[in-house]
């Protein structure tokens, strides 16, 4: 009978060592950086120059990278026809997780993505980070109000439709720091849409802030939100700039795999 360490072990047979190193030197290539010569692949791969050598000529042959005129790598046409399948079947939810994932490991928090709805911000996937804090009452399925909360808020900010349609001078608090004030309300909204980020501090739970920022197709309409939240006592200073940072990239690299999505 095969024990647990006779599972594991024969995972490991079927992982092919040079296949991985392979992968991670493709994964060096992108918009920002789209060719490498052999020196830099080297130096940044922490390989030896033989073995990044034979791996690129074995790509090479296989159709996955190209060399340029002055002999630097570049990646081939079929690398683009691969990724372009898997782009006709992605969905917002895919496109995040890698990120929420991230965020979640990074800081402990727990990771939102919320889409805009007809009746409030409605949160479709959650990753919960290692902190203790579980934030109660919003969960896969939850729909929150747009004017409270930062992933709902950041929406807001960055759809007028919504704004039109929702801002009005009777909205209702949940916290004594909820903005209801429909002036107050517009202004601080404009503050989130300038900075590419929301912040909230207790406004729709006590006790818990989050930071969300927008994900946006081409042409800069908003399609989701991506937010961590946990205790207020970890969104302050370093720690608060650090998310701010991490979860704004996170909404940028998102916004970019989906305009990547043939119409």
């Amino acid at each position: 009978m095969a024990t647990p360490a006779d599972s594991g072990n024969q995972s490991n047979r079927e992982v092919v060592g040079a296949v991985l190193k392979a992968c991670s030197l493709l994964e060096h290539f992108g918009a920002d950086r789209p060719t490498w010569t052999l020196n830099e692949l080297t130096t940044v791969s922490g390989m030896n120059k033989t073995t990044v050598h034979r791996l690129m000529a074995t790509l090479i042959h296989a159709g996955w990278v190209d060399r340029t005129d002055e002999g630097a790598y570049r990646i081939g046409l079929r690398v683009f026809e691969i990724g372009s399948s898997a782009l006709e079947e992605l969905d917002i939810r895919s496109a995040a997780k890698r990120y929420m994932n991230e965020l979640a490991d990074a800081f402990g928090d727990t990771a939102y993505l919320m889409v805009p709805a007809e009746q409030g911000a409605v949160c479709i996937d959650r990753v919960e980070g290692a902190n203790t804090l579980v934030v109660a009452g919003i969960n896969v399925g939850t729909v929150l109000p747009y004017h409270a909360a930062a992933g709902p808020t950041v929406m807001l900010a960055y759809s007028e439709e919504l704004r039109d349609r929702w801002i009005h001078d009777d909205l209702p608090a949940f916290t004594d720091r909820t903005l209801v004030d429909a002036t107050e309300l517009r202004s601080h909204l404009d503050v989130v849409r300038r900075e590419g980020y929301s912040l909230s501090n207790s406004d729709y739970l006590d006790g818990v802030a989050a930071v969300a920022a927008p994900i946006v197709d081409r042409s800069g309409a908003l399609i989701a939100s991506i937010s961590i939240g946990g205790r207020v006592e970890a969104f302050v200073g370093d720690d608060l700039t650090a998310k701010v940072d991490r979860v704004r990239d996170a909404a940028a690299r998102i916004s970019t795999v989906m305009q990547s999505i043939p119409e």
